[in-house]
């Protein structure tokens, strides 16, 4: 989920929390802790990793390498998968370096979206950087189906599980190829889509069963995204401007097209006329070809086409389909196959959250928090509710990566 999508208003996600809180709902949060298949995977690394080389990391890391690494897919196979790994300069300690696995946010899910296969921004970079001075080995994975070398499957956009293999298989394929420079630590960081991914990670981390696993920091996390759905059409129903209402729109349907996408790896049957109506369909089915911003763009300019030939109206343009989120695979991953923390997290956790953030609302990280405290995960909650700066989607991170080492060094302390 990216910048522009999806705003919701504290109205909607409130009464959604009630709805969430239920009698008739509680199978949804109460199921039973699914068995986790632990990683077994011989021989985890494919060949040789490669320079990575988009961003420079010179004088900060020792090596820098894009490795392709064997993992469990989502349809129950072993598949391939890439990520980046970097090492401290310097001489490792006794019991090697922790590991921390970075999480990104949205970029698409085609294989050119892959975070490996450009440079990084500025912030990430320096968290990064920051990671590595501090003796941590990062872990970058790019997510199933993102940069694999085969082209074979689209990335399973926002599947809990998925991702959280992607990333426990990562390390484990990390500390195989590192050897003794590498510890049995570990924790996961993450932004947005990598901030649910990193939680998936928390859920599903006994999968890497000869590591030890210490914990969870996740900024502005994506999650609930029914209601952030139904709040974005609600907002965008309300909004008089033209060009915020279309940003809302292209942007809501930017994310629709992505989950379609991610949704048509496990279930090839799935069409995107049975989500997006005609001729929206045929814009929607680039998102298996086109990063976000491009798709969005795609997506806003067909609705500017419409809006000058309509009395500068968008209100009649042919978008999803009338109750497709009750399609039952659509319906089943919005409520579950999407959500972290549905089962309870003993590990540490960490979340960060800002009151400005327009893409993941903080009500929708409320409800979170909310449901997660229902389980009995205990969660360290961070806000901007004190600060004079309020945090936006991007700064949630960038203002606080000293704040976000200095976890990491408490979760899990260089020995």
């Amino acid at each position: 989920m990216k910048r522009q999508v999806l705003t919701c208003t504290l109205l909607t996600l409130s009464v959604a929390l009630t709805a969430c809180n239920d009698d008739s709902d509680n199978d949804r949060f109460y199921e039973s802790k699914p068995a986790i298949p632990v990683n077994n995977i011989d021989n985890p690394v494919v060949a040789t990793p490669v320079a990575y080389t988009q961003t420079d990391f010179s004088g900060i890391a020792d090596e820098s390498v894009i490795m392709t690494y064997k993992m469990l897919g989502i349809n129950g196979k072993e598949t391939q998968a890439t990520a980046l790994v970097f090492t401290p300069e310097g001489t490792p300690p006794a019991t090697g370096w922790p590991i921390v696995a970075w999480a990104h946010g949205t970029t698409g899910v085609a294989d050119q979206c892959a975070p490996s296969r450009k440079a990084l921004n500025d912030y990430i970079k320096a968290m990064i950087g920051g990671f590595l001075q501090a003796g941590y080995i990062v872990v970058a994975p790019d997510y199933e189906g993102l940069g694999e070398p085969s082209g074979k499957e689209l990335h399973p956009f926002l599947n809990l599980k998925s991702e959280a293999y992607s990333i426990t298989d990562a390390v484990v394929a990390a500390r195989n190829y590192l050897g003794s420079q590498a510890s049995n630590q570990w924790v996961a960081v993450g932004h947005s889509q990598g901030g649910q991914a990193a939680l998936g990670a928390a859920q599903y981390a006994a999968r890497a069963s000869k590591m030890t696993y210490k914990g969870t920091v996740a900024l502005a996390p994506a999650s609930n995204f029914n209601l952030i759905l139904t709040g974005g059409e609600q907002q965008a129903g309300q909004e008089t401007n033209l060009d915020k209402k279309i940003g809302t729109l292209a942007s809501l349907d930017t994310f629709t097209a992505l989950i379609v996408a991610g949704l048509r790896n496990p279930n090839p049957n799935l069409q995107y006329s049975q989500i997006f109506k005609t001729p929206t369909d045929e814009i929607a089915k680039n998102a298996e070809t086109d990063c976000y911003d491009v798709l969005g763009q795609k997506f806003g300019t067909a609705m500017y086409a419409y809006a000058q030939s309509n009395n500068n109206s968008v209100n009649n343009y042919p978008r999803t389909q009338t109750n497709f989120m009750n399609i039952p695979v659509v319906k089943s991953f919005l409520e579950k196959d999407s959500q972290p923390l549905l089962v309870k997290v003993s590990t540490p956790v960490i979340i960060y959250q800002g009151s400005a953030d327009s893409t993941v609302p903080k009500a929708a990280t409320d409800v979170l928090v909310a449901l997660a405290n229902q389980k009995q995960t205990s969660v360290r909650y961070i806000t901007d509710e004190s600060n004079a700066t309020k945090w936006d989607h991007g700064s949630v991170y960038a203002l606080n990566i000293p704040n976000i080492i200095s976890d990491v060094k408490s979760l899990m302390p260089i020995q």
